[in-house]
C-alpha cells in the first residue's frame, strides 16, 4: 500500500473501515488528531442511548471502566493501523495486556471523553502505549496497553 494516505478527516465512516467493532461496541466517534506512530487523540460522545446504561446502573448511570478502557483501545488500533497500513483489512489488533489502569472519576451521559494515546515502544509485534481518558480536561482514566496484530 505504498500509495496509502490518512485521510485529513477521521470521522465514523473512516473509524469503520479499520475497525471491526460495530455498535453497540463501537466506542470512539472521531479521531481529533494523529501523528502516526507517536500520538493520537480520539473522541466519544457519551449519551443516555448507549446500551450499557440500561443496566450499569438504571437510578445513577455510570460508563463501565472497562469500556473506557475499550475505547481506549479502539483509538490505539485506529494508530497502529495508519502506522502499519498493510494490515488493514488483512490483520486483525488483539488485545495483548492492562497494565496499571486507573479510574479517577465516573464518567456519565453527556459527558465527551478524550482519549489520548502515545506509543511507548514497539518490539516485534507487539505496541505498547500509554493511554489517557479526559473529561473537560481532567483525567478520569489511564493505563498503560499492550497490543498485537494476528
Amino acid at each position: 500500500m505504498s500509495d496509502f494516505v490518512v485521510p485529513e478527516n477521521i470521522d465514523i465512516v473512516e473509524i469503520l473501515k479499520l475497525l471491526p467493532h460495530r455498535y453497540p461496541f463501537v466506542m470512539v466517534d472521531r479521531i481529533i488528531s494523529i501523528d502516526i506512530g507517536n500520538e493520537i487523540v480520539g473522541m466519544k460522545n457519551v449519551t443516555i442511548n448507549e446500551q450499557f446504561f440500561q443496566g450499569h446502573f438504571p437510578a445513577k448511570p455510570v460508563m463501565p471502566g472497562v469500556l473506557i478502557l475499550e475505547g481506549m483501545a479502539q483509538v490505539g488500533g485506529i494508530m497502529a493501523y495508519y502506522a502499519h497500513p498493510e494490515a488493514i483489512g488483512k490483520k486483525l489488533l488483539f488485545f495483548a495486556g492492562i497494565d496499571k489502569a486507573r479510574f479517577r472519576k465516573p464518567v456519565v451521559p453527556g459527558d465527551q471523553l478524550i482519549f489520548t494515546l502515545k506509543l511507548l515502544k514497539e518490539k516485534r509485534s507487539v505496541m505498547v502505549m500509554s493511554a489517557t481518558a479526559a473529561v473537560d480536561g481532567k483525567i478520569v482514566a489511564q493505563a498503560e496497553l499492550m497490543a498485537s496484530f494476528s
